[in-house]
């Protein structure tokens, strides 16, 4: 997250909105969900990539060699941090005309989508997020370069922002 900019809990304690301040945007945190899910696929894959490398070298060719289980270990407490800077520094926003997207930790992206340029929202979920009661938001527009996807909406929050950014987009393409 930034430094100096204030930050709300909810009442279950998840981080919540980022309070807008003068003209600002009112930015809206990803869920916990969507960090607990990336945590468990990295944990069942390095997992059992450790248990692979140094299980079988450790059993054909002795005890010393178990040691090759070390790397995808170190790797997994490694990436067990870099998950969550990552989850934390994505944020979309919702303003008058457009729509804002943030996310990055060392290389900061800033999308920001006209509702007007919208051609398409979708909602997804593939059988890992339903699991974890997650979807994801795609956004279309005519660039084809355009990378608008919001990961890890409760799936309420996903119908809701695809439906208000569709009655949006028809309502600004329309002055077109």
């Amino acid at each position: 997250m930034e430094t100096g900019s204030p930050q709300n809990t909810g009442p279950d304690g998840r981080q919540g909105t980022i309070e807008a301040v003068g003209n600002e945007p009112v930015w809206i945190a990803l869920p916990p969900g969507l960090l607990k899910m990336r945590r468990l696929l990295l944990v069942v894959w390095l997992g059992l990539i450790a248990l692979a490398a140094g299980l079988l070298p450790g059993l054909l060719a002795g005890p010393a060699w178990a040691a090759f289980a070390l790397p995808p270990l170190a790797l997994m407490a490694w990436g067990w941090m870099m998950i969550e800077r990552n989850w934390r520094s994505w944020r979309y926003a919702e303003r008058a005309d457009d729509l804002l997207i943030s996310r990055g930790v060392l290389w900061r992206e800033e999308t920001v989508v006209p509702y007007g340029r919208m051609q398409l929202v979708e909602v997804t979920s593939g059988p890992v997020e339903r699991h974890f009661g997650l979807a994801s938001v795609q956004l279309h527009t005519a660039a084809a370069a355009t990378d608008a996807t919001i990961p890890g909406l409760d799936p309420a929050e996903a119908e809701r922002l695809r439906d208000r950014l569709t009655e949006l987009g028809e309502a600004r393409s329309a002055g077109l």
